[in-house]
Formats: structure tokens, C-alpha cells, sequence
């Protein structure tokens, strides 16, 4: 959804700029998703009161509901032990299952290119060792950067695996010189420069450092057009930016659900591997257990036939108490649903955006809404003690190494008046 000049969406007040705490209070008023920030705990800060929690992009809040799912698997492992398994309602053994579903919905796949399992790097490099195969001349990755570290330590040691040389063998474009963002025409031009040597293009939905969402279709487009696999890092795409992985061809794509999702703090990570690879018996893959149909698990002598999907993928059964925070948070998201959410987080967003614009602060995070996500990267030569003092004033954030504050208003749990009154305190901060 994109905002209609003039709108609320636009983060414009009715002189066309944001105002007083007045209108913050009736823009939050006015907002029908205002609600849902009553389904979630908010920390305090330093005097007691609820701290103005911008820091979802690292961790998102805790739903209320997810003590009594939590609760409810102690329970039932208090009650029947091993038989939890297999008790009617909400089986262990099939436990990740009716997850796939509400995931899928929030990354624009079928259920069957869906799978909840392990964290988000343990997943890229079960997706890696299944879709980075290197031959002959075609051994090389290209990705954006600056890499996030666990990225690039995945990649490179995939690399150096197969003998190959990560100095040469992977391709970093980054932004050009002067610049913060990459840029999208840059990109489409080194996967055309390299095409007869790439294997692989792996980027980042939602850049962790600025905020910028790449055109994920158009860079598929671009990957496939010269004979690479593309796969993608969505940690900071999923649950904060429509998706459509499904209809935009993309590969694979993996990320975590501790940060916009709200499955807490580790949570299990997930995994999409498009239908056509995912009915593919032929795809190497890293086997295990909880990769084959259920019914023939406990198989002690039969070979390796990888369940049909993403469910092919998995290795191990999953974590239940790690879980069930994990279904709390999707059962909200499936009540608002992502355009909703979206169109919500354009106006949050944007709505600080303007507040900024008055400021003494480098904003490097995209000006246009559809080119970024929630969050709003802020560069200071003194990040680290411009976050202590917003600190101590009961603002939570965080800082990137080594200039950018991020801060990200959560459509499902921030609100107008924060974004004010953040706004607010960094002018007092900054004078």
C-alpha cells in the first residue's frame, strides 16, 4: 500500500508536517491496529514508566500470550510426559506443522515452501550446502554489503569448504564511495559482469545497518537471468515488509523470528526453498530424521527420501517450549495481516521521519517509504553517548558500529506519541 499525498500514511499533520503531542495522541486515537499494543509487555525504563521500546528490529516484544503457550506445553509435559507426543490437540511430533501456514502467509509462499527450524544461520548453511554447487568456471557468490558478520562468516567458510578462495570467490558490492545505500543498478550490473562465474547471488531483504529494503524481485530477476541461484537473508524482512517469495521466483530464503516476528529472544529460525526445488529428490541435502514423511521416521534401515518441500530440509525434531511463543506471536499477525501491519508501519515510520527533519541528524535509511522497512538508521559521531543519554531519559535503541543508532517504530506496539516524544528527547540530547 502505498500513501496518498497528504494522507495520514505520509506522517504529514494538517499543515502537511507532524505537530504536537495533540496530534500524536489523535493519530493513535484514530488508528484502528492502536489496539494490539495492549497484547504485548512493555520494559520500563529508568523511572518506572513504560520505556519507549524502539529496538524491535533486534528483539521484539513479548506477547502476553505467550506465557500461558509456554505454560501450556509444561503442562502437558507435566501431565503425560513421552505420550505428548501423540495427545489429541496439539501433538509434539507434528508441533511446527500447523506453523507453516501463518508463516507462509507473512512471506507471500505456499505452506509447503515453509519450514520453522534451528536459528537463522544454522539454516543458511543447511540451505548452502544444498544450493551453493560450485562447477567449473561458475564458483563464485555476489552479495550486497557491508555484510552482516554471521553472513559473511557463512559464506566465506562455504567457500574455503570447497577449496575455493573467499578473497576472490566472493563478490561484496557495497555502496560506492561517499554513498550509504547500495544501489540497486550497481548490483544488476556485477551479477551481469560476473554471470559467467557466478553460482550463487545470496542478499539481504532489509539491510541491517540502513534499513534499505532491495527490490527482491527485480535482483531474482536479475540472478537467474545470468544462470545463478538466488537465495536471500530476509532477518529483517520477515514480518516487517510484504513479501511475495513464491510469485517473485526466488530460491531460497531464510531468517529468524526474534526480531519483527516477536518469538523471543533465540527463537526459532525459518526457511522458505521454492516448490520446484523443494519436489526435487535430486537437490543435495544435508538428511536427518525429521526430513522424511513422518510415517516412516523410525525407518532404522530404509534410505534417505526427503519429504516433499521445504519440510525436505529439516534434520531434527523441533524445540516445543521454544515454539510456543513462536505460535502466539503468528496467531496476531494472522489477525492484522501484513497489508494492514505495512500500511501501518509507512505511516509510523514516516510519521518520525518528519519529526527528524528539523534535527541535527543524519538519516541514512531511504527517504522513499517503499525503499525501507520499520526502521530509521540515525548516524552521530558520538552514537554511543547519544544512546546513553536517550537511554537514561527511557528510550531503548541500539547502536552499529560505528556511528548509526537504529530505532524502529513497531506497527503492532509503538505508537504516535512515542515517535513524538523520542523526537522530543533527542532534541533535548542534541542541544
Amino acid at each position: 500500500m502505498e500513501p496518498r499525498p497528504g494522507s495520514a500514511a505520509t506522517g504529514d499533520g494538517p499543515q502537511g508536517r507532524p505537530t504536537d503531542e495533540a496530534d500524536a495522541l489523535a493519530r493513535d486515537a484514530a488508528d484502528p491496529l492502536s489496539p494490539f499494543r495492549d497484547r504485548f509487555l512493555l520494559p520500563v525504563g529508568p523511572d518506572g514508566a513504560p520505556a519507549i521500546y524502539l529496538a524491535g528490529q533486534s528483539l521484539g516484544l513479548q506477547p502476553r500470550s505467550a506465557r500461558a503457550a509456554i505454560e501450556a506445553e509444561l503442562d502437558a509435559w507435566a501431565r503425560l510426559g513421552i505420550d505428548a507426543h501423540f495427545a489429541p490437540g496439539r501433538p509434539w511430533f507434528t508441533f511446527d506443522e500447523p506453523l507453516r501456514e501463518p508463516m507462509a502467509r507473512i512471506v507471500g509462499a505456499r505452506s509447503s515452501e515453509i519450514a520453522i527450524l534451528n536459528g537463522l544461520t544454522v539454516n543458511i548453511h543447511l540451505l548452502l550446502a544444498s544450493f551453493f554447487r560450485p562447477t567449473g568456471r561458475r564458483r563464485r557468490i555476489l552479495a550486497d554489503g557491508p555484510l552482516f558478520p554471521s553472513d559473511r562468516h557463512a559464506l566465506t567458510s562455504h567457500l574455503a569448504q570447497r577449496r575455493l578462495d573467499p578473497s576472490t570467490d566472493l563478490i561484496v558490492v557495497g555502496p560506492r564511495a561517499g554513498e550509504s545505500l547500495v544501489s540497486t543498478t550497481d548490483l544488476e550490473a556485477a551479477i551481469a559482469d560476473h554471470a559467467a562465474d557466478l553460482a550463487l547471488v545470496f542478499l539481504s531483504g532489509v539491510h541491517f545497518a540502513t534499513g534499505q529494503l532491495l527490490d527482491i524481485e527485480r535482483l531474482t530477476d536479475a540472478g537467474h537471468a545470468a544462470g545463478a541461484i538466488v537465495g536471500w537473508d530476509l532477518a529483517h524482512a520477515a514480518g516487517n515488509v510484504e513479501l511475495a517469495l513464491h510469485d517473485w521466483d526466488v530460491d531460497f530464503a531464510a531468517w529468524c523470528t526474534y526480531k519483527y516476528l516477536n518469538g523471543g529472544p533465540g527463537s526459532v529460525g525459518a526457511i522458505f526453498v521454492h516448490d520446484r526445488h523443494g519436489r526435487d529428490r535430486s537437490v543435495p541435502r544435508l538428511g536427518g530424521w525429521w526430513g522424511i514423511d513422518p510415517d516412516r521416521r523410525f525407518d532404522m534401515d530404509g534410505p534417505f527420501l526427503p519429504a516433499a518441500g521445504a519440510a525436505g530440509f529439516e534434520a531434527s525434531n523441533p524445540p516445543v517450549l521454544a515454539l510456543a511463543p513462536l505460535a502466539a506471536s503468528l496467531a496476531i499477525f494472522d489477525e492484522v495481516g501484513m497489508p494492514a501491519l505495512r500500511a501501518r508501519s509507512v505511516a509510523l515510520t514516516g510519521y518520525l521521519a518528519r519529526l527528524l527533519q528539523d534535527l541535527p541528524v543524519e538519516m541514512i535509511a531511504p527517504a522513499d517509504p517503499a525503499a525501507r522497512g520499520a526502521q530509521l538508521s540515525l548516524r552521530f559521531d558520538t552514537a554511543e553517548s547519544v544512546l546513553e543519554r536517550l537511554a537514561a531519559r527511557g528510550v531503548v535503541a541500539d547502536v552499529r558500529a560505528p556511528d548509526i543508532i537504529r530505532v524502529a517504530p513497531m506497527p503492532l506496539y509503538n505508537t504516535y506519541r512515542e515517535a513524538w516524544r523520542f523526537a522530543s528527547l533527542l532534541r533535548e540530547v542534541l542541544v
